[in-house]
């Protein structure tokens, strides 16, 4: 039986950055199918038993619940000894970016894709925004970029799987990454990490 439960589907790139740390580390786990699509995360059954917020991914580790993505690859980080902090100014660091992440990078990018490639809204002023948002955030991760091979450093930490969860969908962001050429560069680094596998060959898809 394996160690850990992931509710989480495939085209969720915030349970991407769970399911990616999980197998980075060579952890026991299991993916559990939420069918997002079709509701499922929105039924009085689902925030009961599983996330009272209605959302993947969800974690199980020993009695444990845990929910939000960062959170969670806290959690990991300290349990696994890999990926963490290893000092006060990192742990802020790493905290710093995540933050960064989840109101400007994944909040712009995973918005826009879901508009455009599940809702297909087309372009519209919403989309316009969002976009824009997305590539200033791009920019700013690509200066920062230019000066270190990962988010905080030497190293690669959960600051960058949180920052990377989305970007390994390419052309569903509806936003060109080629034109960024220090973030392309860490993604590659990213994926040469020894255990990386792309977010649909690790968890089930809801529109397969």
């Amino acid at each position: 039986m394996a160690d850990y439960r992931l509710y989480c589907f495939g085209e969720s790139g915030n349970a991407y950055k769970v399911a990616l740390m999980l197998e980075l580390c060579r952890l026991s786990w299991q993916p559990v199918f939420v069918d997002f699509f079709n509701g499922e995360t929105r039924t009085p059954g689902y925030r009961a038993t599983v996330n009272e917020m209605g959302e993947a991914p969800v974690l199980e580790h020993e009695g444990r619940r845990l929910t939000q993505s960062g959170v969670i690859l806290d959690y990991l980080a300290e349990v696994t000894r890999k990926f963490g902090p290893k000092s006060d100014d990192e742990r802020r660091e790493i905290w710093r970016w995540i933050l960064f992440d989840n109101h400007k990078f994944t909040a712009s990018l995973a918005t826009l894709r879901y508009l455009i490639q599940f809702a297909r809204t087309g372009e519209t002023p919403v989309t316009e925004f969002l976009r824009a948002r997305a590539v200033g955030a791009l920019k700013l991760a690509d200066q920062h970029l230019a000066e270190r091979p990962f988010i905080i450093g030497k190293r690669a930490t959960i600051a960058d799987l949180s920052m990377a969860g989305y970007l390994f969908y390419g052309e569903e962001l509806t936003v060109p990454l080629e034109d960024h050429v220090n973030l392309m560069k860490w993604l590659d680094r990213i994926q040469s990490l020894p255990g990386w596998k792309h977010p649909y060959d690790l968890m089930p898809r809801a529109r397969a």
